[in-house]
């Protein structure tokens, strides 16, 4: 039995796609996934340091890591309307943002690339959180402006808080194409790479098909959020890239990339 090491975030659509590998929802043949679950710095910073086979990081953070891993065509996290946004308790302009403090789920986030991409002069001020405690440092005081991603851009308003951008709205203005913001990726060394990736679409689209068989495991890792949170964080962010990113999916990921050379933010 050839054993991968999986690691993903225990948010409901990394959960939902990766049910089918890791519960024996579908076949795998000789190769079995252990998961471990992370937050998305954590999986970033992992990878970093190769602790994993096969791993769920954010784009920005792929762009450091292409000596050593591949990145595999299906899994990722694309889409339109699914950006991250920046809040705060007041309604602001984004120049009232200028010197403040604004909280951030990680320096090797995509939302944290777009951020900079948007106005490097942003990012002089940071504080690095886990994203679920950034709406609260908000609410506290402890941040003058918070960087949300995942279902946070459900729950926002309901701690009182206000958009003051959506960076996803701001980046296909810009370019007119889906922002690219995690991805699956797999170490070099892995010669069954695309086996692994066939496999990978196959659980997708298993979870697609599937949807009421994967909602127990998606369930024991969202327990405090509400079913139509975790219905619409999935329908956000699992769609067509989900299961290949296709020709468009490589021209924003080539995009993103190429602006963020350029401007020499990696």
């Amino acid at each position: 039995m050839n054993t991968i090491n999986l690691g993903f975030s225990p948010c409901p659509n990394d959960t939902f796609i990766f049910h089918g590998l890791v519960n024996g929802a579908i076949d795998t043949g000789d190769i079995r996934f252990v998961e471990q679950l992370m937050d998305i710095d954590e999986l970033n910073n992992a990878a970093e340091i190769g602790a994993m086979d096969m791993i769920k990081v954010s784009f920005h953070a792929y762009m450091y890591l292409i000596d050593n891993y591949r990145l595999l065509s299906s899994g990722g996290a694309m889409g339109r309307g699914c950006g991250p946004l920046i809040i705060a308790r007041e309604k602001l302009q984004m120049s009232d943002l200028l010197g403040k403090r604004i909280a951030i789920p990680g320096k090797l986030t995509t939302a944290y690339l777009l951020l900079k991409l948007y106005n490097p002069e942003l990012s002089r001020n940071i504080i690095v959180m886990p994203f679920n405690k950034i709406m609260t440092s908000v609410v506290n005081g402890e941040a003058d402006a918070g960087l949300i991603i995942h279902e946070s851009r459900f729950t926002y308003k309901s701690y009182g808080l206000h958009s003051i951008i959506d960076l996803g709205q701001w980046w296909e203005g810009e370019t007119g194409l889906p922002i690219p913001l995690g991805c699956i990726i797999i170490k070099k060394s892995i010669s069954t790479y695309q086996c692994i990736n066939d496999l990978l679409r196959e659980s997708v689209l298993y979870a697609m098909n599937n949807r009421d068989k994967t909602m127990d495991y998606v369930k024991i890792h969202s327990t405090e959020m509400a079913d139509e949170v975790i219905n619409s964080h999935i329908d956000l962010y699992v769609n067509e890239y989900t299961v290949n990113y296709g020709e468009i999916g490589v021209k924003a990921i080539d995009t993103l990339f190429n602006r963020a050379d350029s401007l020499n933010l990696i």
